[in-house]
């Protein structure tokens, strides 16, 4: 009897893949794992001695039966392709297949207000297969229903989809389980994998473990998981959070020590920021309209600017926040993985692979951060009217004299043929004046503009640009001139705007959501591939240990202020203004 393939969900064009065979039928998929079997039966069975791979030899998406083996070390980089009738058994859950997904750390703040509300919202979505398991794994020592009491507080329903919200988390709540145990136990990890089998019930399982704890304890756990609770029969994946260490050295042992026990592609290292709508967007508004790929290059973008502001200090949290610093914790990641999926070349296609290929090429033609082009500060102390606002050193957990920079500038460049000579600036603060992230990208002037004498000296007021809007209010804009209604030919810059709000009333799902249902799928394309990081470890290194060794004293800016006077100095340094701060969107 022939065997249905089931096509997963997804939220965006992601999974529309074009590069698979001429014969075999991609089908959007209406609602989460739905089976169209009729549609692709007869091409299935006629088929069925066929392989299906991504450019690099990769099964593709959900298709691989067996990422792991159990019991026993798992350190190859390259799993072989599965036959299409194997892999059609695995994924499909008609044969009995279900999901088992261990949020390991489960008691933890980023579990609690994250985690758990994404696979919530999976779940309301009709995006997890009928059959599935959430465990929560943790040293705290809870019952079954106290850990459901715990996460039920921090769930919530679409706000334009209310229909059978108490349904629906009850009937979640009731696949949650909680298992106690030490993190570098083998035994605890043992009797895991035992209450998994239990509720697994003798199917094919596929075992996803979501690593929501402190990087020091990463690779104790990837072992006790590997050796003790991978799946025997279906595919065993692990999520890390970050930090993926502190320079290249450390990064470089972590990955080290995870391949001993894991193989790549069963590890998804996540950045939560790659799951954001808009840098989703971000490929889709520069390769499928016309208008804008043949500006993306320094012929035409005199800069690009990736703004990341929060308008709250490290309160709770300066500790951890200490051992790292804002260039750590944003820049080497958040923004740089936005920067290379901005600047990258066309992509073959829009497999996983092939698009980190390009970012990583992007990565590798970037010049090393020098000191000379990095601005650093810290917040102090402020009063404002009544209220009195702390500095960071004031935090108890932070140490007296702390250097650690909450605020950093910076000016990077790529030496290859498309930007050349283009200073992309990153900046990113705490304690700000407001809350942002966006990308700004600003063109060069008009040559011989006619109309210049309209906007007298400040020709960067007859500049275009575009700007992303990632956070608050999620916005596609794009300043223009244009005349003024009247008999006088009076100039104004206005906007064209793409609203979210306005344009798409339905709720965005939150990135974890995306990121943890690619996972689930086994879509890559968001997650970041081991020499990926290597490179991006690269560019920083050299930055943060000449700041650490020369003890850089960070430069004061008041909390609740647009940041340090040097940032002005750095951007005017490639004459460059920051587009953030012109007052009229801010």
């Amino acid at each position: 009897m022939a065997t249905a393939h089931l096509i997963p969900c997804s939220f965006s064009l992601k999974h529309y893949k074009t590069q698979l065979f001429s014969d075999f039928i991609v089908v959007p998929r209406k609602s989460c794992f739905s089976t169209w079997v009729s549609q692709v039966q007869s091409r299935i069975h006629a088929r069925k001695h066929f392989q299906l791979k991504s450019s690099n030899g990769h099964p593709l998406n959900a298709v691989s039966l067996q990422d792991s083996l159990a019991g026993q070390p798992l350190a190859n980089d390259h799993s072989e392709p599965q036959e299409i009738e194997a892999s059609v058994t695995a994924s499909s859950e008609k044969v009995g297949s279900t999901l088992s997904i261990t949020v390991v750390g489960a008691s933890g703040d980023l579990a609690k207000k994250k985690i758990f509300p994404a696979l919530f919202a999976l779940y309301y979505e009709d995006c997890l297969p009928e059959d599935f398991t959430v465990f929560g794994y943790a040293r705290t020592k809870l019952t079954d229903e106290e850990l459901r009491n715990m996460i039920s507080k921090t769930l919530t329903c679409r706000i334009d989809k209310k229909e059978n919200c108490e349904d629906k988390m009850d009937q979640f709540l009731k696949r949650c389980f909680y298992h106690s145990g030490l993190y570098s136990s083998e035994e605890h990890f043992a009797e895991l994998d035992s209450r998994l089998k239990e509720k697994e019930a003798g199917k094919v399982s596929n075992r996803l473990f979501y690593l929501s704890i402190p990087p020091n304890i990463f690779v104790e756990v990837a072992k006790c998981a590997s050796l003790r609770a991978s799946s025997a029969t279906g595919w065993t994946r692990v999520i890390v959070e970050k930090p993926f260490g502190r320079d290249s050295e450390s990064s470089g042992e972590l990955t080290r020590s995870l391949k001993q026990y894991l193989r790549e592609d069963q590890i998804f290292r996540i950045d939560h920021y790659l799951g954001k709508e808009l840098v989703e967007n971000l490929s889709v508004l520069r390769f499928s309209n016309l208008v804008f790929e043949p500006l993306w290059s320094r012929n035409y973008i005199r800069n690009v600017q990736f703004i990341f502001s929060e308008d709250f200090g490290t309160e709770g949290r300066g500790g951890y926040f200490d051992n790292y610093g804002i260039i750590r914790d944003i820049m080497q990641n958040h923004l740089l993985q936005i920067l290379a999926l901005f600047a990258m070349e066309t992509p073959v296609s829009l497999d996983a692979e092939d698009i980190r290929n390009e970012k990583v090429k992007v990565l590798r033609s970037m010049q090393p951060l020098l000191l000379e082009n990095v601005i650093v500060g810290q917040y102090k102390g402020h009063n404002k009217g009544y209220k009195s606002y702390p500095a960071y050193t004031d935090d108890p957990t932070v140490p007296k004299g702390s250097l650690t920079p909450t605020f950093a500038t910076a000016a990077l460049f790529i030496n290859n043929a498309r930007w050349d000579g283009v200073p992309f600036l990153m900046k990113a603060g705490k304690a700000l004046h407001t809350k942002r992230a966006e990308i700004r990208v600003q063109f060069r002037h008009v040559p011989g503009n006619l109309y210049k004498r309209n906007f007298g000296t400040d020709l960067d007021k007859a500049t275009n640009e575009l700007v992303l809007r990632l956070q608050p209010d999620e916005a596609i804009y794009l300043k223009i001139n244009n005349k003024v209604p009247g008999l006088g030919m009076r100039l104004d810059r206005s906007d064209l705007n793409l609203l979210y709000r306005s344009r798409y009333p339905t709720e965005i799902p939150d990135a974890y959501e995306r990121l943890v249902l690619d996972a689930i799928e086994g879509e890559r394309r968001l997650f970041i591939r081991s020499d990926e990081l290597d490179a991006a470890w690269a560019l920083f290194t050299p930055l943060l240990k000449e700041l650490e060794e020369k003890k850089i004293v960070p430069e004061l800016y008041p909390y609740g202020s647009r940041g340090p006077v040097g940032a002005h100095y750095l951007a005017a340094k490639y004459n460059v203004r920051w587009g953030d701060l012109s007052g009229e969107d801010s």
